[in-house]
């Protein structure tokens, strides 16, 4: 019963709020009290008990009773933060004014006027009825007293961390004193010690940690923008070293979410039988790692002066989680963060024999974000990633959840940030050589069942969403054979499955009307014959199958080198265009039986939500090319206007998430602007490099067939045989350079990942809903 009086008497409080019309003075502490009394109210009941539009109500018709239940729920925290909360009275109010601030804070970014209140030194309600806060915080904005009373209060013993001491916290020094270093929530990333888990603990940490993303949240109440000076004033402030525990709440983050492991001691159905507040905690925390990690955290307020650059950089970035970040350089923390990501992103690929017996994590995006972030802001984690076969640890899943999302368009963020992974590492040589690993896990996917490499992995996978993903994919697919291109020069051998996948995607794309309906569709073909001309040069020995793949489909060779030009060709290609169904779409001939357990990939639900990202940049904007020089190391090449010239316009306006309803054709982005001609066809027609691969066929064709006329042979291992042992060194043109393609970020990929972070994090925050029907402004949500 007590329990549903206290939800009245809450409720009472609210409505009183909305209703008065006569601003209620600060002093007045019997009213205020009623909202964070209560000792049974949870984080869902406040949702519950305040509804939208009543903040709204209070927020436009008595604003002073807005401010000051804000300024006073700051108080209380900041008074809790003081004390040490000795009490159970105080830690839960301390609970209950996170709650309420969660709850209110959307909705006073959400409105423009309001934005600036946090950041104010005097709170519009009453300043004068209150106590000591005036004194020692003096002028210090309510962010700053907001985001350092969360700070402390993370490190609370017996509150958020377990108490070292025998007798309880009591004294203001003890608070102020304490060396929060040693009360770290995990061990790992420099510090050794575990402390014992205690559910309570992870509760209240989990709750504090929400009100500080809300906090950080003002961001998606601003319109996407590519100004990379523009910070977030809350970051940027939480991670200054205004903030004496960024480095204990870094590490305590960081190591929390390396160290968890979901599956726990291996009980089948452990998860159905009892709830796992870690998890909870840990998506938090690297929901808040994501964020704080931002890349334009940087330089907040000034721009250097050129004689201040070199000593900006000496000093690191301002942002201390950054500068932590990429500062870590033991082995034993690489191999800690590094095996901890690997875990957490493989755990819902693992196959057991009983069906939904163990638990799946559902947050491999964040992860996926911080895993980027860790390779961007740290290099030598990057390279130590790359020296060892665990980047294939990262690989496989990452090919695993793009092969899963590939038909559903609400997850066409998770496909771009799974192809940039790959793009970036596909960029490092080690990357590229540990692809010829045998790849013999079998994770569950929905792909042809072959025996090879990871790299025959990858191009499985690759041909799997070009050919059977949704249409809003198309601006990734010069980003997927980069990566192709990038690989195909270390390959050592490809498997029959993998080189007709190969071949059918130069079939698919060099049909006529494919390429005459975009201004960027040549450049898939040119990709194509660029991988193909790799492999050939530089590792023809263990590539027959492939060989023997370009002999079969040879008349796809023939007829690009003699594709029509004149305007006549070009209007019936487009014409039978209409006529005929999607060739990409055409399953290949040699589709077979998927891998077991596997399932098909499914369109989103109806009523998904999801959220829209800003344009990406052309796949020129996103790289930079290196040439590999004869004694391996890589040369930049300058740009010139050459092979990718008319690309960056054509998908610069292109938006993956355009609403345009262009879903079932190819998008025609330039239309009013650009139309096939004959001069444009023959402008790039000519610079198709066939010249290898017709020399190839010039020399094997006769040879291939005058074999199967003297044996009378049918049978294709032993045309094999002879190409595997056949040779074509002097017969072969000059080997051309090989060219690498790195990944390089700019302001475009950052406005990107800033949308698609606050994006996911979002959607992921449902229970309790906390910016659900907010008017957010960084992205649109839309119902499939």
């Amino acid at each position: 019963m007590g329990s549903t009086d206290s939800k009245l008497n809450f409720r009472k409080a609210v409505i009183q709020l909305t209703t008065k019309t006569q601003p209620v003075e600060a002093t007045d502490d019997a009213f205020w009290d009623q909202f964070w009394a209560d000792t049974s109210t949870t984080v869902q009941d406040v949702f519950a008990l305040v509804p939208a539009a009543e903040i709204r109500a209070v927020r436009e018709e008595s604003p002073s009773n807005l401010a000051t239940l804000c300024y006073k729920a700051v108080e209380k925290l900041v008074q809790g933060a003081e004390s040490g909360c000795p009490t159970e009275k105080e830690r839960q109010a301390v609970l209950n004014c996170a709650r309420i601030l969660s709850r209110v804070l959307p909705y006073i970014f959400e409105d423009q006027d309001w934005r600036g209140f946090f950041w104010s030194t005097v709170p519009g309600a009453g300043r004068a009825g209150t106590n000591e806060l005036d004194e020692d915080d003096g002028a210090r904005p309510l962010a700053e007293s907001l985001l350092l009373a969360i700070a402390d209060l993370l490190f609370c013993p017996d509150f958020t961390v377990h108490s070292h001491r025998r007798g309880p916290v009591d004294s203001v020094e003890s608070m102020q004193s304490i060396d929060s270093c040693e009360y770290i929530w995990e061990a790992g990333v420099g510090f050794a010690q575990s402390p014992p888990l205690n559910y309570i603990h992870d509760l209240n940490r989990t709750e504090l940690l929400r009100l500080l993303l809300t906090c950080f949240s003002e961001a998606m109440y601003l319109p996407p923008s590519s100004d990379s000076t523009m910070t977030n004033p809350w970051v940027t402030f939480f991670c200054s070293t205004e903030n004496r525990h960024a480095l204990p709440l870094f590490t305590s983050l960081l190591n929390v979410v390396c160290a968890y492991d979901p599956v726990g001691y291996g009980i089948p159905y452990n998860h159905l039988l009892f709830s796992d507040y870690r998890e909870q905690l840990v998506e938090q925390a690297v929901q808040i790692l994501i964020v704080t990690l931002e890349h334009d955290g940087g330089l907040p307020h000034r721009p250097p002066s050129p004689s201040s650059i070199e000593e900006h950089e000496s000093a690191g970035p301002e942002n201390l989680f950054v500068n932590y970040l990429s500062r870590i350089n033991r082995e034993e923390d690489f191999d800690f963060v590094l095996k901890g990501l690997a875990r957490l992103l493989n755990n819902p690929l693992t196959q057991t024999y009983l069906p939904n017996s163990t638990k799946k994590i559902q947050f491999h995006q964040e992860l996926l974000v911080l895993f980027w972030k860790l390779c961007d802001f740290n290099k030598k984690f990057l390279f130590f990633v790359l020296k060892s076969s665990d980047v294939l640890e990262m690989l496989v899943p990452i090919l695993y959840y793009l092969n899963d999302a590939r038909a559903d368009q609400s997850r066409v963020g998770l496909m771009h940030i799974g192809v940039f992974i790959l793009l970036l590492l596909s960029g490092e040589r080690n990357c590229r050589v540990r692809l010829n690993k045998p790849y013999s896990i079998h994770v569950p996917m929905d792909i042809p069942v072959f025996t090879g490499t990871h790299a025959d992995l990858l191009i499985v996978v690759f041909h799997k969403i070009i050919t059977t993903g949704h249409q809003r994919l198309q601006p990734l697919f010069d980003c997927l054979l980069t990566i192709i291109v990038n690989v195909s020069p270390y390959l050592k051998s490809l498997s029959m499955v993998a080189a007709n996948k190969l071949l059918h995607l130069l079939e698919a794309f060099s049909t006529t009307w494919f390429l005459f309906s975009a201004a960027q569709n040549h450049h898939l073909v040119f990709f194509l014959l660029e991988a193909f001309n790799n492999i050939i040069q530089y590792q023809f020995d263990g590539h027959c199958n492939l060989v023997y793949a370009i002999i079969r489909k040879r008349n796809v060779f023939h007829q690009l080198a003699n594709l029509p030009s004149d305007a006549a060709a070009i209007q019936r290609a487009l014409q039978r265009k209409r006529k005929s169904p999607d060739v990409i779409s055409r399953t290949s001939s040699q589709e077979t039986v998927s891998m077991e357990g596997s399932h098909p990939a499914v369109p989103a639900e109806p009523g998904t939500l999801k959220t829209s990202l800003v344009a990406m940049p052309g796949i020129d904007k996103l790289t930079e090319k290196s040439q590999v020089s004869e004694d391996g190391t890589m040369v930049s090449v300058p740009k010139t206007d050459g092979q990718l010239t008319d690309q960056s316009v054509a998908a610069g306006t292109s938006d993956t998430e355009s609403n345009s309803g262009r879903d079932n054709e190819v998008p025609r982005p330039l239309t009013s602007l650009w139309g096939p001609t004959p001069d444009w066809v023959l402008s790039w027609k000519c610079k198709l490099p066939l010249q290898t691969i017709m020399r190839l066929l010039q020399v094997l064709v006769p040879q291939v067939e005058k074999i199967c006329i003297d044996k009378g042979l049918t049978d294709e291992s032993e045309i094999l045989k002879f190409l595997q042992h056949g040779t074509l060194v002097g017969l072969l043109p000059v080997p051309h350079p090989i060219l690498i393609r790195k990944y390089q970020p700019n302001a475009g990929t950052a406005m990107w990942f800033r949308t698609y972070m606050w994006g996911v994090i979002y959607l992921r925050n449902v229970d309790p809903p906390i910016w659900y029907d907010t008017d957010v402004r960084l992205f649109e949500i839309q119902r499939m």
